[in-house]
């Protein structure tokens, strides 16, 4: 039987697709079957050049382009991504792995930082003091920053690109994305609609590729700010390099997310919530949660039975199957090193409840699926407790106390996500406080902000000062500028002292 060849993507530059000139591909895969689903082009330095240099050509234009006008693309291209929606989430499926439904969710809840996007003419208002000094008045704006970049992982094909490129193209800058080379269709697909939405030639970019196209970004000196979602030590590394080369940068690093279950807490409730945000989407989320710590014995003892069956009995197959709660890894390749996790944890002493690697499921094939895996009685010296595994596993630490519950969350390296579940106000209040974690789940799981807030964790989830979308990412694709102005009616004569209002 003759094997048909695999179709080919490019990239999106200058308000056009356009091939790949290197010679360098990556192969796209459908993890539920394990087969070679497509190959991806990988940009070098020169192709990234010719996408920084069509958005800074773009630039002038598009800064100077009223904000309302601005918003007006972006509700059109609302409209385009509702009209499109399960066309979308069908591509991050197929090259993902994730449930149609959670893929659907995930284009939703990017959608939601567009609708954000499209109130830039207010979100964009100055403020103004009339007679700082006599005859004078200050007023302070904000204004582009130039061409700026992201660079986004695999797990969410769709929404972290929407976490960074809505805002910044409404505050007036043009856009070069670099999308994991994993899942390129959906950043390929979104480009496209903005084109249809009415989006200038130049203004949006997408190149795809590997370590080569990202250090070519950073060390690009044509763009201004970076913007970054992926592991800690490659958020470390452009921070470093993008700071070191002039640039703006915000990155977005790993997480152990903590689930804090307290005795009073409803354990039904609990475990429905540990259920979804530990292997909803296969665990391949940053707030995603890794760590259950049952404060007492009595608690982990509940917690542990009703996981045990609960996840025994998870419903794992292809994305597409009705009624499957989780799908397969994102590649082969991940999928091994999540299973080495499981070993390790064996090997470490920890106690394998239920045992991911064994579970077999219909239609699994040769697709890159694990069952989920729960360990109790794992404690903090463990690499399985400590390190980001990105995939199906729980671990349960098991103290005493709700300090010892602090204390565990506050000396982790990591710090995006925590939760706690409990029915004491009091409780939950001293523990949001005192928590040295950037995003707070108060019996809510995952605690994402709306898009109207801003997502960003502390410690080594985060490299840069500012989060993402919301007030944080306008401040963090503009520059403020003050204007002091003086209209005098009559000639004071030169002033040789520092200015005062006096």
């Amino acid at each position: 039987m003759q094997t048909m060849p695999l179709t080919t993507l490019g990239h999106f530059v200058g308000g056009r697709a356009v091939e790949g000139a290197t010679g360098r591909f990556g192969e796209v895969f459908d993890p539920a079957t394990g087969e070679k689903a497509r190959r991806v082009a990988f940009a070098g330095a020169a192709e990234v050049d010719a996408a920084v240099r069509a958005a800074r050509e773009a630039f002038g234009g598009w800064s100077e382009t009223p904000p309302l006008r601005r918003a007006t693309v972006l509700f059109r291209f609302r409209e385009l991504l509702l009209r499109d929606l399960d066309r979308i989430a069908a591509l991050i499926t197929a090259e993902h792995g994730k449930t149609l439904a959670d893929a659907r969710g995930e284009v939703q809840r990017g959608l939601e930082v567009v609708e954000f996007a499209c109130g830039i003419p207010h979100l964009l208002k100055g403020d103004v003091t009339e007679n700082v000094a006599r005859d004078v008045d200050s007023t302070a704006v904000r204004q582009p920053l130039g061409v700026c970049a992201g660079i986004t992982p695999f797990n969410f094909p769709a929404m972290v690109p929407m976490w960074m490129f809505p805002v910044a193209l409404a505050c007036g800058n043009t856009f070069v994305l670099k999308p994991s080379e994993k899942d390129p269709s959906p950043a390929l697909a979104v480009a496209e609609l903005l084109r249809e939405a009415g989006l200038p030639d130049g203004v949006f970019n997408v190149v795809n590729g590997d370590r080569e196209a990202v250090q070519a970004l950073l060390e690009h000196p044509g763009i201004a700010a970076i913007s970054f979602v992926g592991s800690t030590p490659v958020a470390e590394h452009v921070y470093r390099t993008g700071t070191q080369n002039g640039k703006r940068v915000q990155a977005l690093g790993g997480a152990k997310n903590h689930l804090v279950v307290m005795p009073d807490a409803d354990l039904d409730q609990a475990v429905d919530a540990l259920m979804g945000a530990a292997f909803g989407s296969a665990g391949e989320r940053c707030m995603a949660i890794s760590v259950a710590v049952a404060v007492g014995d009595a608690t982990a003892d509940a917690v542990v039975e009703r996981l045990r069956e609960r996840v025994r009995e998870l419903r794992v197959g292809p994305g597409t199957a009705a009624g499957v709660e989780m799908g397969p890894l994102v590649t082969g390749e991940h999928c091994a090193k999540v299973r080495s996790y499981v070993d390790l944890g064996v090997t470490e002493g920890a106690d394998l409840v239920v045992d991911g690697r064994t579970a077999r499921g219909d239609g699994w094939g040769d697709g890159f699926f694990l069952g989920g895996s729960v360990f109790d009685r794992v404690t903090p010296e463990m690499r399985i407790y400590h390190d980001e595994i990105f995939g199906p596993v729980l671990g349960i630490v098991r103290v005493p106390t709700v300090e010892d519950a602090l204390r565990l969350c506050n000396e982790h390296p990591f710090g995006n996500g925590v939760a706690i579940f409990t029915r004491d106000g009091g409780t939950a209040r001293t523990f949001a406080h005192r928590v040295q974690v950037g995003m707070v789940g108060i019996n809510v799981p995952i605690p994402v902000p709306m898009a109207f807030h801003s997502f960003g964790g502390w410690k080594r989830s985060l490299f840069g000062d500012h989060a993402i979308h919301g007030a944080e990412g306008v401040r963090f694709y503009t520059h403020l500028k003050t204007i002091t102005a003086r209209w005098p009616e009559t000639r004071s004569g030169p002033e040789f002292t520092f200015p005062t209002t006096t």
